[in-house]
């Protein structure tokens, strides 16, 4: 199952890690992805949705 908001498509992104010394590694940062039950096309749904999205109410939670 990929790492990806269903609603805003948020995906992780890639950098890296620097250390005091300047040596570079690889690292990604991860959305933060909470599993919701809500109500899509008037179906309840599990969905996996970012915590932007959430707190921005672009998802009716199931009730």
């Amino acid at each position: 199952m990929a790492r990806v908001c269903e609603i805003c498509g948020k995906k992780p992104s890639v950098g890296n890690n620097v250390s005091h010394a300047h040596n570079l590694t690889k690292r990604r940062w991860l959305p933060n992805l909470q599993t919701v039950r809500a109500s899509v096309n008037g179906q309840t749904k599990t969905v996996r949705v970012c915590t932007k999205c959430l707190k921005a109410g672009k998802i009716q939670k199931a009730g």
